[in-house]
């Protein structure tokens, strides 16, 4: 069955960095875009980035300039390099593939000095 695996959130002060990954299985990962999500407390859930299949991105304003998403199609697995991170980047954050517009389970992130 299809599965994605997030993991790599925490605590980390503001300015500091953190690479979320996304480990996923049950379906042709390298033929689906994949992305990642963000849902802060209170607020909707909110695109942050996106690759297609053919590694094209696409991000948020909010993040431009300081996420990177990108994909190893020899481990399945999705990656979001978050730099420079502010405390108004807390939220949870989920894995979503393009596959049947299935979810993770979602990691927290927590900027907080």
């Amino acid at each position: 069955q299809v599965q994605l695996v997030e993991s790599g959130g925490g605590l980390v002060q503001p300015g500091g960095s953190l690479r979320l990954s996304c480990a996923a299985s049950g379906f042709t990962f390298s033929s689906y875009a994949m992305s990642w999500y963000r849902q802060a407390p209170g607020k909707e859930r909110e695109l942050a980035a996106r690759i297609s299949a053919f590694a094209s991105t696409k991000y948020a304003d909010s993040v431009k300039g300081r996420f990177t998403i990108s994909r190893d199609t020899a481990k399945n697995t999705v990656y979001l390099q978050m730099n420079s991170l502010k405390p108004e980047d807390t939220a949870v954050y989920y894995c979503n593939s393009g596959y049947e517009n299935f979810w993770g389970q979602g990691t927290q992130v927590t900027v907080s000095s």
